[in-house]
């Protein structure tokens, strides 16, 4: 779980990502998933993007995808949201800086 320090800090680290991701009118199927949880796994933190024709709202769909992978929601605006897992072989990130 994330202190609300260590989640402003990462924020402004996600702030000048790209979204690489997004959940359409399929909503949160399995290859988006996997395609999720290989890119937490190589990036540690991903920036998505729900479309409006997704069955869910940005906050539901983060939560679900979050609670699948194992991840942390860092940051939901809107469309977009941040999740964001350590990786502990080779972490990138460091909440606590």
């Amino acid at each position: 779980m994330l202190t609300s320090k260590q989640r402003a800090n990462l924020r402004s680290q996600a702030n000048q990502m790209e979204t690489i991701l997004q959940v359409g009118k399929g909503g949160i199927a399995d290859a988006l998933i996997k395609q999720v949880d290989d890119a937490l796994t190589a990036r540690e933190m991903i920036k998505l993007r729900v479309l409006e024709t997704a069955p869910d709202t940005a906050r539901d769909t983060a939560e679900q995808m979050a609670g699948q992978v194992g991840a942390e929601v860092v940051q939901v605006i809107g469309t977009r949201f941040i999740l964001y897992r350590r990786n502990p072989k080779k972490p990138i990130y460091d909440p606590d800086k």
